[in-house]
Parts: structure tokens; sequence; C-alpha cells
């Protein structure tokens, strides 16, 4: 039997994924040899300090400050450093070096992917990134390879665990968000600073990801609607809950109209706090687990479900990436790069077509039903459940009503400008709350 070849591994950053990335190379070295046809030889990792204190314990010798040596003599670079700078730079040096490129940069893919999949196309490399979304959870490659003979109709996805576990401690104990994101950030789940993660930043990439995929078309960040979970308060949680629904941070990805053939179609990409029926499968995902639910012309619906984060289920995500790129370096052939075929056009938030919750605060006093069915109907949006409560104000002794409506799905611009009517009516004290739901 002949001696296999060397294939020479540059890894940079030694994070929590990337010292089990590096962990995995050198303890499955054998194992890893046999899959591809080749020995994966971790020739170096490049980190800002040699000497700092890591969680896994690996050779010292590997270690350099050295990037940009590390990546021109490399087979294969496996970047996880995170950021723009000098990330973007020592992908690009890789790439026209020749090298193949595994990533988990989803803010750089979001924010400059175009320039990094041409420079993989002019090279005839591979850039591949299943480790930017949804960490363990192998879903752009069944959205790339397994449903490249379908249409795929919408994403929808928990893309973000940090943002998961909050609203699911709010769910499921009644804390506020103050809370719940304390626990978060005791338990790990959340950074010091948590604001890419609750802003809805990090969902937003992965969303623009999702869609690139999805649609065939680059999508790239600034094309994402982005909202966060920060204004999502324990009585709107409440509310939901008595109303049959959870709030979920979703990324959503969905054609509008003929995309197509450009008669005024296009892709709407968004992040935002959504109400779920309790029943959809979405609503079932816990803790900081992630889950992606894709709904195709022929395959239906599925659902992707599995660990969104930590340091060895993402680095598997990794792993699977490099096998597959040193397997094409082994066996020859093209490489797998992207699969963009046209443009769909990014549509404003304003033509997404949802459904609303809203929830009021209204005088307790006849008519008052009939005036806010009447200005809905005036707006074309039409109301699927209305539900009422009586209170009385312990202080003043006054009753009022709390109105809980949920629409039929209709534009947004149309829902936007209904709510700003509403809020208009002179038997309206208060909305105490506007969040869009999903799964109706």
């Amino acid at each position: 039997m002949s001696e296999l070849r060397t294939l020479k591994v540059a890894l940079l950053g030694c994070g929590n994924v990337g010292a089990q990335v590096a962990r995995i190379l050198i303890e499955d070295a054998d194992a890893l040899a046999a899959r591809t046809g080749a020995r994966l030889q971790l020739s170096g990792i490049a980190v800002r300090n040699v000497d700092s204190k890591r969680d896994v314990e690996l050779p010292q010798e590997l270690f350099t400050t050295d990037a940009e040596t590390l990546v021109k003599d490399a087979d294969l670079v496996i970047e996880l450093m995170g950021g723009i700078e000098p990330a973007r730079s020592l992908i690009l040096s890789a790439l026209q070096n020749g090298a193949c490129v595994v990533t988990g940069n989803k803010a750089l893919l979001a924010q400059d992917g175009p320039t990094l999949y041409e420079e993989a196309d002019k090279a005839g490399v591979q850039l591949s990134y299943e480790a930017a979304v949804a960490g363990a959870i192998p879903i752009l490659r069944p959205i790339r390879d397994s449903l490249s003979g379908d249409r795929i109709t919408r994403v929808l996805g928990i893309v973000n665990g940090t943002t998961n576990f909050i609203l699911d401690q709010m769910d499921s104990t009644g804390a506020q968000f103050a809370d719940a994101l304390a626990e978060a950030q005791r338990l790990g789940y959340a950074e010091a600073d948590p604001t890419a993660d609750v802003e809805g930043h990090d969902a937003a990439a992965k969303a623009a990801i999702l869609a690139t995929l999805s649609f065939h078309t680059r999508f790239a960040l600034e094309n994402v609607h982005c909202e966060g979970i920060s204004s999502v308060s324990a009585a709107d949680i409440a509310a939901a809950k008595d109303a049959g629904f959870v709030i979920k941070l979703l990324a959503i990805a969905e054609r509008i109209g003929d995309g197509d053939s450009g008669q005024g179609g296009g892709v709407s990409v968004r992040v935002h706090p959504t109400l779920l029926p309790r029943e959809h499968p979405l609503a079932a995902v816990r803790g900081a687990f992630n889950a992606v639910f894709i709904e195709a012309e022929n395959a239906g619906e599925l659902m992707f479900y599995g660990q969104g984060a930590g340091g060895t289920p993402t680095a598997s995500a990794v792993l699977g990436d490099l096998v597959s790129a040193a397997r094409r370096l082994v066996l020859g052939g093209p490489q797998r790069t992207e699969t963009t075929t046209g443009h769909v056009p990014a549509l404003p938030i304003d033509a997404a077509v949802t459904s609303y919750y809203i929830g009021l605060d209204v005088a307790d006093q006849p008519g008052v039903l009939a005036k806010i069915a009447q200005l809905f109907a005036e707006h074309g949006v039409s109301i699927e459940i209305m539900r009422q409560t009586i209170h009385r104000d312990a202080e003043s002794n006054v009753e009022s009503a709390e109105l809980r409506i949920v629409t039929h799905r209709a534009s947004e611009a149309a829902l936007a400008a209904t709510v700003e009517a509403v809020k208009g009516l002179d038997v309206i004290n208060s909305v105490t709350s506007v969040l869009r739901v999903e799964g109706v």
C-alpha cells in the first residue's frame, strides 16, 4: 500500500472551538487519514499570545504569532479568529495561495462574503463555512446539496442559543429579561457584553448566509431587517403564553411573489421576536439549542435540530468541512463553491407578509370592539382571534378591558399602518404589545 499524502493544516485562532479542532486533529489523526486518504498534519496554530492559558493541552511548539507565514505554507486553512480583520486578509491570502479554507466567521461572510466567494472561484479552491450557522447542526450542506433540485420557499430558524435560552427562561420561570440574561451569563451562554446576541446582530449575519444559499442570490447583512429581544417583557411572555403562544427570536428568509421572473417579487430576510403557536415544532426548542425549519415545494417541511454552540459541537462542523475539502484535494476535480445562479431582489420589511399579535388596553364601554374591527377592515387587515379580559384598577376602581388580537397574514406595511391608526382611537388607553406571528 502506498504511503499517504500529507496535507498541511493551518489553524487561525485557538478559542473554545479552535482548541477542540486542534485536539481532534491530533487525537483522531489515523481515523481522519482513513476518511480522507491523506494525513492531515496540523502545521501550526496562530494566536495573539502563545503563552495564554487554554482549556485543552496542546503541544506548545505548534503556537505562533506569525499567521501570514503559516497561511502561505498550508494546503488547508481553518479560520476561527472571528471579526473582520485580520481574518479577511488572511483568508484572501490563503485562497490566493491555492489553499482551501474552512471558516466559522458568520460576521465576515455576511459583510463581505461575495469577495471571498469570488476569490475562491478564481483560485479554483473550496471555501466552506458549515460552522458559521447553528453550530453542530448540518444545515448548510443540506440546503446547498440535498435541496439543490428543489425550490425552497421559506426558512425559519432559531440560530442564536443565547437568546433562545433567555426567552425560554422567561417563559418557563416568569423571569424578567435582565434576570434571565444574568443567568445566561452565569452559565456561560452569554458574553459579558451580550449586545451582538440580544440585539439580533449574530442571528442577522446567519440569516444572510441562510438566505444566500436558499435562494441562490447573494444577501448581505444590510439586506436583513434586524430587531433584538431586549424590549421583550415578562408581561409579553405571559400574555403570549396565555394565548397559546411562545416567543422566539427567529431568523426568517422567505420568497414573496414571483421573484424568479422579476415581476416585482423577491425575498424578505429578517430577524425579530416572533410568536409561535405552542404546537409548532420550533416552539419546543428549549434552552441554548438551535433549530432550522425549512419549507420547500417538493420536500415539504423539514426541521434540523441540535446544539447550536459550544467548542466540541461546533468543532464537529469544522472537521466535516475539513474532511470534505481534503478529499477533493486528494481525489481531484472541481472544488465546491457558492451556488448563486441569479439575482432575486431583497425586499424591505414593509413588503414582508406576516400576522400580528396586538395587545390593547381599551375603555370598557359599548361600541369599542366595533370601532376597532371597522378600523382593521378599512386597512384591509382581517382579524383571526380577538380575546377580551376585563380588569379593575385597584386605586381608581375604574374598569378597563384588555384586548388581544391576532390578525390573518397581511403585508407588514398594512399591519403597521393599522397599528398606528389604532393608537389614534379615543377608546384606546394604550397599545401594550405589538409582535409578529408565524405558524398560524
